[in-house]
């Protein structure tokens, strides 16, 4: 059996068993027969169990799983088309551009969003403004990559984005009510907790699309891995490769976002992650196993912010820089020695 495949197996296997610990883990103690039988439809013993299971733990365990594909893919996807190790959805200024848009619902609308007959309030509006926030700045960005062709000016217009975005927000803050602002920190810190079996199709479906359409990224990129000129003399259309990515990059983060807040460390460090796991730099097989691995890494993290013990549930950015930032440092000292030597 090949290395690959066991690895695969292998991650496969960590990412169960954390799917399991997660649907376990709570302040309440539900014995696990009882939520399997709840699973299956088997239950017959108390309410509060059920629904604890099937409205809060399994969703959150899902929203997880799926926010953890989709983030460590955009990673990898943006690492690669612009060959920066730290490149991410919010180097892009993406989480920027969500975090403003609920800013504007909760500082300068009173929590509510109206479109021509249309009406939002509470957390559909913060849902509606965090995808419409995200979305706009993707399609700034890839109006403006119809304009520049060096990777490195965009990624730079991309950081300008986000300041921008950041600056406005910081000035919302400054005029907001106390709590406002408090609503908009809890909010800042990420939640997995947030999503319901109601909206659980819709974001599934988004991300499981969109990461459908980074399979088809596999071949161009990684001929974008030895250089622009060599992917374009096999007749590549690089720029045309950055566009579908910033598309579909833009999507999964805008989802997530919108459901669960601005995860951070996800996107930028998993794809190293992977890349220790799997030596290798052929998307075949990283690009798979990134998923994977952002899968397993964010399941961790919501693990531990619910572990027993803790009153109530950590906010999800407590945790992944414990985890995240580590493995930047790494990245770091290694291009440092490799620059030296």
């Amino acid at each position: 059996m090949k290395k690959s495949t066991v690895l695969f197996i292998f991650l496969a296997i960590i990412i169960i068993l954390l799917a399991v610990f997660n649907l376990l883990a709570g302040s309440v103690d539900i014995p696990a027969s009882d939520v399997f039988r709840i699973l299956t439809g088997q239950f017959g013993g108390k309410e509060s169990w059920r629904f604890i299971i099937l409205e809060s733990r399994l969703p959150q365990t899902l929203a997880a799983l799926l926010s953890g594909s989709a983030l460590a893919a955009s990673g990898l996807l943006l690492q690669t088309a612009f060959r920066n190790p730290l490149a991410g959805p919010d180097v892009f200024g993406i989480n920027s551009g969500a975090s403003l848009g609920v800013a504007i619902v909760m500082f300068a609308t009173g929590g509510s969003m109206s479109a021509m007959l249309f009406t939002a309030t509470g957390f559909m509006a913060i849902l509606l403004a965090a995808f419409a926030g995200a979305i706009g700045v993707s399609a700034l960005i890839l109006f403006l990559s119809t304009l520049v062709r060096s990777n490195v000016l965009l990624l730079i217009i991309g950081l300008m984005v986000g300041y921008v975005a950041s600056s406005a927000v910081s000035l919302l803050n400054f005029f907001a009510t106390e709590d406002g602002v408090r609503r908009y920190v809890l909010w800042g810190m990420g939640n997995f907790g947030g999503l319901s079996l109601t909206h659980l199709p819709l974001f599934s479906a988004t991300i499981l699309l969109s990461l459908l359409g980074s399979f088809v990224l596999v071949k161009p990129l990684n001929a974008m891995l030895l250089g622009v000129n060599y992917a374009e003399s096999l007749g590549i259309n690089t720029r045309r490769t950055r566009n579908i990515l910033l598309i579909v990059t833009g999507l999964l983060t805008a989802i997530v976002t919108a459901f669960c807040g601005p995860i951070s460390f996800i996107g930028l460090a998993v794809p190293h992650i992977a890349r220790l796991i799997f030596a290798t730099d052929n998307h075949r097989l990283l690009l798979p196993g990134t998923l994977l691995s952002g899968s397993a890494v964010t399941l961790l993290c919501n693990l531990l912010c619910t572990f027993p013990g803790i009153a109530g549930i950590l906010p999800i950015n407590s945790i992944t820089p414990l985890l995240g930032a580590p493995v930047i440092i790494y990245v770091l000292l290694k291009l440092g020695a490799k620059s030296n030597s």
